[in-house]
């Protein structure tokens, strides 16, 4: 099972404190430093410095860490063209030498698409959108190098492009679906996706999502397989005014968070952890809400870590 540390700047965050997190996550061990990608803070409270763009902080994280992987949980297709996002993702690519990964999605948080003069259509055109987005991605980055790639399609279309740059890794960087949608999600992560993340659920909710991706990948004939991951919020403590600490910080409670996230002392996590792995799961994503609790992804590398 491999642990990765996911975080949610846009609930106030400088990219020093990113940098320090992505850094203590590499030395500790774990498999990946990942992040949202948001515009505004989610709920009420104090914003702090504001929001950071995530692309940005992952060109910056590539040229200072070495060996932990990064990634986007998720980019929105509302957000870039997707001629851009290819360039800028295998530009990222190749500053990390080959250790990025793609998170991508329809976009959901309107307000701050509101708020920062980005368009937000229906729901519909979201998803043809991001489907499109996903046919001009692995397009560009799988045409061999002195040919051109095209597209024609209800709402973008490239012609002639040269299709550079190219990423590090080959054919290209992995690509992650997440969601729990019952028809369009697993039929998208079928047929794009390296990787399928069911974010934020139950095992036996996640367990019936994953039941929906293997379908549509027997529809669509797959024959690679599809890895499968989920996200949990975390709150980890020695004790149980530990734990209630940390699961305060995240803006949960205990109860609900024990249920629905990772919350209690390691052995319980390393059970629930467990719960997951029978149900094929290989990645987990921790959801660290306190980027200033440095001593909790100390206390999960050394208890948790190790044991999973």
């Amino acid at each position: 099972m491999e642990l990765r540390i996911f975080t949610e700047p846009q609930q106030g965050a400088t990219y020093d404190e990113l940098l320090t997190v992505a850094q203590t996550a590499e030395r500790l061990g774990f498999d990946a430093f990942f992040r949202s990608d948001h515009y505004l803070r989610i709920g009420p409270g104090d914003p702090g410095p504001g929001s950071t763009d995530a692309w940005v902080t992952l060109a910056g994280l590539a040229r200072e860490t070495s060996t932990i992987r990064l990634g986007t949980l998720v980019t929105p297709a509302t957000f870039r063209y997707p001629g851009a996002l290819a360039i800028s993702v295998a530009q990222v690519d190749r500053m990390s030498g080959g250790r990025v990964e793609l998170g991508l999605g329809t976009g959901w948080f309107d307000t701050e698409h509101t708020a920062y003069g980005i368009p937000f259509p229906p729901l519909g055109e979201r998803f043809a959108r991001f489907e499109e987005q996903l046919e001009i991605l692995t397009g560009l980055w799988g045409t061999p190098v002195g040919e051109t790639f095209s597209f024609e399609g209800a709402h973008y279309r490239l012609a002639d492009s040269p299709a550079l740059p190219k990423p590090e890794q080959s054919p290209r960087p992995p690509i992650i679906i997440g969601g729990t949608g019952a028809k369009r999600t697993p039929r998208l992560a079928a047929r794009f996706a390296d990787e399928y993340n069911a974010p934020f659920h139950t095992p036996g909710d996640s367990a019936a999502a994953f039941g929906r991706v293997r379908k549509a990948c027997e529809e669509e004939g797959r024959e690679r397989p599809i890895l499968l991951s989920v996200a949990q919020t975390v709150a980890v403590g020695t004790d149980e005014a530990e734990v209630a600490r940390r699961a305060r910080a995240t803006g949960h409670g205990l109860d609900a968070l024990r249920t629905d996230g990772l919350a209690g002392t390691p052995a319980e996590v390393v059970d629930k952890i467990g719960r997951f792995a029978e149900l094929g799961v290989e990645r987990v994503y921790l959801q660290v809400m306190d980027l200033s609790d440095l001593d909790q992804l100390e206390l999960i590398a050394a208890e948790v870590l190790p044991r999973v």
